[in-house]
């Protein structure tokens, strides 16, 4: 067998931990130093406090602020972009197009929302020079903006609770 192969041991080796505690263990270095321990651990000790090593946790608080500032600033853009206050003009239908719609009496977004709630399409082909094919594309515009057009909220038949089905019912009158 090699000589000097083995670490030395020291069966009374002192281990501290930050806390204060102290206790002796078998080791092959004489003291050991430790951040966490039975007595401080909150896993043995029930108390909800967070141990931060290297500054972990404040970065990552910054981490989730910073996202969550980002998501409220994304919002604000989205609900700046579908703000019915915008001007015809930023959908870019074309110039002959907004032409037509200014000489109808309409400069905003909110406007022409306003026309397809009240009139649907008729409303904004029976202005003259507004065919389908301009609808289509001021429509296509809005949606693209993210604007929900009156008719694209999917409708839900919902039954009223405790109603059966027509089949159904046309089965227990059959049984009776």
């Amino acid at each position: 067998m090699k000589e000097d192969l083995h670490p030395t041991w020291y069966p009374e080796a002192k281990v501290s931990c930050s806390c204060g505690n102290s206790w002796t263990v078998g080791a092959t270095v004489p003291e050991l130093r430790t951040d966490v321990c039975s007595e401080c651990h909150p896993f043995f000790t029930g108390e909800q406090r967070i141990v931060d090593s290297e500054g972990q946790v404040d970065r990552f608080m910054r981490r989730l602020r910073a996202r969550d500032e980002a998501r409220e600033a994304e919002e604000r853009r989205r609900a700046a972009r579908t703000s019915p206050e915008i001007p015809l003009e930023e959908l870019d239908l074309g110039t002959r197009q907004e032409n037509l719609l200014t000489e109808a009496g309409f400069t905003k977004v909110g406007d022409l929302l306003d026309l397809l709630a009240e009139k649907g399409d008729e409303g904004l082909t029976d202005i003259k020079g507004v065919g389908l094919k301009a609808l289509a594309d001021t429509k296509r515009a809005l949606r693209a903006r993210g604007f929900v057009l009156p008719g694209d909220e999917p409708e839900t038949a919902e039954e009223p609770e405790g109603a059966e089905p027509a089949a159904e019912e046309a089965q227990a009158a059959e049984a009776a």
